[in-house]
């Protein structure tokens, strides 16, 4: 887009006549690519931020996993399997 606005303007320059024919051919054809630049470049940020949220998910989930089985092999507690406010309950021998 920018490099089509430059052609333009070197082509005014180098005629020497700023005529509409010379400026419109370029800067249109710059204006098409900008609108297609931007077809693309929406959807695809669209989708950068719908993985990035996806993957966030993950992460708090594979946090929440780590803390739990980090918790059992330093004291040999689990957390509740219904997660009742996150108490953990201590194992005793035989259970």
């Amino acid at each position: 887009t920018v490099w089509g606005i430059y052609h333009a303007l070197l082509a005014i320059g180098t005629s020497g006549q700023s005529t509409i024919d010379k400026v419109a051919g370029p800067i249109g054809e710059a204006l098409i690519m900008t609108a297609l630049g931007l077809a693309v470049a929406i959807p695809a940020v669209l989708g950068y931020n719908a993985l990035v949220r996806g993957n966030k998910h993950i992460l708090i989930r594979l946090n929440s996993f780590a803390h739990d089985l980090h918790a059992y092999f330093v004291t040999g507690a689990r957390v509740s399997a219904h997660g009742e406010n996150g108490n953990v309950r201590t194992l005793k021998k035989g259970s």
